[in-house]
């Protein structure tokens, strides 16, 4: 999982009765095991290190393609 800064990380929930939570990265603190700071849509700011197959990256250039569609 590559992402830069600016990327849109999205997490899928553990738990059925969780809802999932999305933010935007701050900083790539380390590229391999990935570990980033991210701002979450609730304004809290963490460090995250996600594991294989629990969140996704949307790229911040695709989503200035949407906006502008």
């Amino acid at each position: 999982m590559i992402a830069a800064v600016g990327d849109r990380i999205i997490v899928e929930a553990e738990k059925v009765a969780q809802s999932g939570r999305a933010g935007v990265i701050e900083e790539v603190l380390q590229e391999n095991p990935p570990r980033y700071r991210v701002r979450w849509d609730d304004r809290r700011e963490s460090i995250f290190s996600p594991s294989a197959g629990s969140a996704r990256i949307e790229k911040a250039e695709a989503q200035k393609q949407a906006v502008k569609a």
